[in-house]
């Protein structure tokens, strides 16, 4: 493992070894999926990855998803450590490896350590986290759970965050849970190799 890749159980992942639906080969893209993809791909600096290849079989859903995926990552109000530090939460919650590992790289980009986002696998107990941090997670982790906050999880969320980005979070874990079922269903698979699960 380097040194830049979090120290995580790799057994906790829940995946489909292949894909359900395949991502779009070149020969298939049309005028919009193509360029739909490939900008996608630019914007994470490499090819389009898989989950753009995968959802740009529905070009009318894609582009729509993109538009609005974009308002929360990366045009949010939230601060970059904060939306990505939710969005691997959502990923260890869900056992999405696929979410987890390009949020990895792109919560480096914002600036998280390798420590703090190993930590997000122990969850918002775990020491080290400043007050806003575990407001953060434990809302996250009771979203996942509950379907909503209690009073004591808004209160404590409320503290860090005005209306406009109460209503951000919302959007923001509902997303990701929803891509994380969306990717684990239709078995989208990781552009490299990734350690093995066992």
């Amino acid at each position: 493992m380097s040194a830049a890749e979090p120290n995580v159980d790799h057994s906790h992942w829940r995946e489909l070894s292949e894909p359900r639906v395949g991502p779009l080969t070149e020969e298939e893209m049309n005028a919009v999926s193509r360029t739909l993809a490939k900008g996608a791909g630019r914007v994470v600096g490499g090819p389009p990855p898989n989950i753009f290849l995968t959802l740009g079989r529905n070009p009318r859903l894609f582009g729509a998803w993109l538009a609005f995926a974009a308002q929360l990552m990366p045009r949010g109000g939230l601060p970059r450590r904060d939306t990505e530090l939710v969005i691997l939460r959502v990923a260890w919650n869900t056992r999405t490896r696929y979410e987890w590992d390009h949020h990895v790289r792109f919560g480096r980009e914002a600036g998280l350590s390798i420590g703090e986002i190993e930590r997000v696998a122990a969850g918002p107990d775990a020491d080290g986290w400043t007050e806003r941090q575990a407001a953060l997670l434990t809302a996250t982790d009771e979203l996942h759970a509950e379907g909503r906050l209690d009073e004591e999880t808004w209160n404590a969320l409320a503290a860090h965050l005005d209306e406009k980005l109460l209503i951000e979070f919302c959007f923001l874990v509902g997303h990701y849970e929803m891509l994380a079922m969306t990717i684990a269903s239709l078995g989208i698979q990781p552009e490299k190799p990734l350690p093995p699960t066992s």
